[in-house]
């Protein structure tokens, strides 16, 4: 079987480093920024960024309306951090921009306080990074959102346990789509991004 092409969108944020996880893991990654490199992939990674400016970009570059159609179809998608939130149905911050939506889930942004907040933490993350699966997989947070709610059809991946008790939810999947609130492509960490190229082939 051919790799999966597999698309970064690559209109703010951390797109280089995801494309090289991408390739490491045996996908044949392309950057994309226009409809028609949207229309040729087999999966897309929406990459760690500012929420806002992704989805200001998104309607600049005529994106916005395409990727909601081929979510609709079943595109599997990854969103890291903006990408989570971008994914989500809900926001809780009424001045969130619009998102593309696709997951059936509330998501706070900001959720960890200011970048100088930012902070590490292992995550024992179900079927990909846990006990049975090499160990937890080392997680960065910065400026992360969290999801407060989840969807009947949405499998809770990971969570995370906060210095107040809390344990919110960090990672999720509700079939071909795929977010966490971490950047996994920051630590060379590539289980997560493998176990996308899975999803990608898969659908095929």
């Amino acid at each position: 079987m051919t790799a999966p092409v597999i698309g970064v969108l690559a209109l703010q944020g951390s797109f280089a480093d995801h494309h090289a996880a991408l390739e490491s893991c045996g996908a044949t990654a392309v950057t994309v920024r226009r409809i028609s490199e949207l229309e040729s992939v087999d999966g897309l990674v929406i990459p760690g960024g500012e929420s806002t400016t992704i989805a200001r970009l998104l309607r600049v570059f005529e994106l916005a309306a395409p990727l909601r159609e081929r979510i609709a179809s079943g595109l599997p998608v990854y969103g890291t951090c903006a990408g989570m939130i971008l994914l989500a149905d809900r926001v809780t911050d009424n001045t969130a921009p619009r998102t593309v939506g696709g997951m059936d889930v509330l998501v706070r942004r900001n959720a960890f306080g200011r970048q100088t907040e930012s902070f590490e933490a292992d995550l024992q993350v179900a079927g990909i990074a846990d006990d049975a699966h090499g160990g937890p997989l080392r997680a960065v947070f910065i400026r992360a959102p969290l999801i407060e709610q989840c969807g009947p059809a949405v499998n809770v991946l990971a969570r995370v346990r906060l210095a107040d008790g809390s344990n919110p939810v960090v990672a999720a999947q509700q079939g071909h789509l795929l977010a966490t609130s971490f950047h996994p492509e920051i630590t060379g960490e590539l289980r997560l991004h493998q176990h996308f190229v899975g999803m990608c082939s898969s659908g095929r």
